[in-house]
């Protein structure tokens, strides 16, 4: 059987949901042909390849490319003095009331082109794939006008075009309320549901809708009509549910099927059931937990009761988690969280590729899906998760190359 590059004499994590816990093949091959898996497994299994280009991996191994399900990579601006401010005790809430934090940003953002957006996101990006990661979900968020919002999904796109990854787009149009609608928030939620979402749709920029449901961004109510416009225009939701509070946004999310319900904090037992049931990913995201000094952990217990899927995400953003390693992403989720290894490590595979509604393509080692792979120079899988500021990286494929 022909292949265009025979990987052997590697150990897999292949993630892959027919094998215990991280899928392991001790002594492991991967074909791949036109950028897609054509066998990867044990090598006594395998059939006989003719292979264009072999590479003996020398008993490195290689986990699925790594996936970050829930960025902001796109802005322009600064917030390091709101970090300043939270460390002298102003909260997220104060600094948002007083005209910092998304809205600040927003600013920023509107006055830039979209040529400078780029350049601004594409270190970010850089960041994460010298970590090993192939796919990147992006949302905007940070234009709230058509236009803005438009010109932040253009710049997502065209990150995907400049640089060898797959990029997911998400707009975030109900993330803040700017100040042309101060004390109008049904207003700026028809602006949302009337023009945003439809006009962006049809442009192909937006692979889904996400929203801010928290007692600083929208109510369930509003998110609710978010939700119904994103259904009449073909795309999938997320939600940015349960992090300062409790509005039960998971339950609207599991209503919806959503892909993924974020953050979740303050997620009580009839929202981790609703996801479970409705099977919506939850998506845990360490970093802003980290950066806010937040006390109340996300109930890992309960979304494992209910069997939901648990990813993890970097949350790269400019005010509550500006953060570009999705190596410290594992070891955060295992330290604050407690998470176990195998959970961190499916995370950020399997089960990311899943919050978006990419199972199908991508986050595991299985024939048909892309050849995305990180190859790693480490003991055993547990290293990724067990280091901190340590990159053990050897080399890093996208869709075959």
């Amino acid at each position: 059987m022909r292949c265009d590059t025979l990987w052997r004499n590697a150990r897999l994590a292949t993630m892959a949901p027919d094998r215990a816990g991280l899928g392991v093949a001790e002594t492991g091959v991967i074909a791949s042909v036109g950028g897609r898996i054509l066998f990867a497994g044990p090598a006594d299994e395998a059939p006989g390849f003719a292979a264009s280009r072999e590479v003996d991996c020398e008993g490195r191994w290689i986990t699925p490319g790594l996936i970050d399900p829930h960025t902001h990579l796109v802005w322009a601006g600064n917030r390091a003095r709101e970090f300043e401010q939270r460390l002298a005790g102003a909260s997220y809430e104060d600094i948002a009331r007083a005209g910092g934090g998304i809205v600040s940003t927003m600013t920023a953002t509107r006055a830039a082109s979209e040529a400078d957006l780029v350049s601004q996101a594409l270190p970010r990006l850089d960041a994460l794939m010298a970590e090993g990661v192939t796919t990147v979900e992006i949302k905007s968020g940070y234009g709230l006008t058509v236009g803005h919002e438009e010109k932040q999904l253009r710049a997502a796109r065209a990150l995907g075009e400049r640089r060898p990854v797959t990029i997911r787009t998400t707009l975030l149009g109900a993330h803040a309320l700017p100040p042309e609608f101060a004390g109008d928030a049904d207003g700026y939620v028809d602006l949302v549901c009337r023009e945003m979402i439809p006009a962006l749709a049809a442009s192909g920029l937006a692979d889904a809708v996400d929203a801010f449901c928290e007692g600083v961004g929208f109510s369930p109510a509003q998110v609710r009509r978010v939700f119904k416009a994103a259904r009449s225009a073909g795309l999938p939701v997320k939600l940015h549910a349960e992090q300062l509070s409790n509005l039960h946004g998971a339950r609207l999310a599991a209503e919806f099927g959503a892909l993924s319900a974020d953050h979740l904090e303050h997620l009580d037992d009839d929202g981790a059931r609703a996801l479970g049931e409705a099977g919506v990913v939850a998506t845990l995201l360490p970093g802003a937990y980290y950066v806010l000094r937040e006390t109340q952990a996300p109930p890992v217990a309960r979304l494992r009761d209910h069997g939901v899927p648990i990813a993890l995400a970097t949350d790269c953003n400019p005010g509550t988690s500006p953060l570009t390693s999705i190596l410290l992403t594992l070891n955060m989720g295992a330290t604050l969280f407690r998470l176990t290894i195998e959970e961190c490590l499916l995370g950020v595979t399997r089960h990311a590729a899943r919050a978006l509604g990419l199972g199908a393509d991508t986050g595991t080692l299985e024939a048909g899906k892309a050849c995305d792979l990180a190859i790693w120079d480490i003991e055993s899988p547990a290293d990724l998760v067990y280091r901190l500021g340590f990159n053990p990286l050897h080399a890093r494929i996208w869709r075959g190359q």
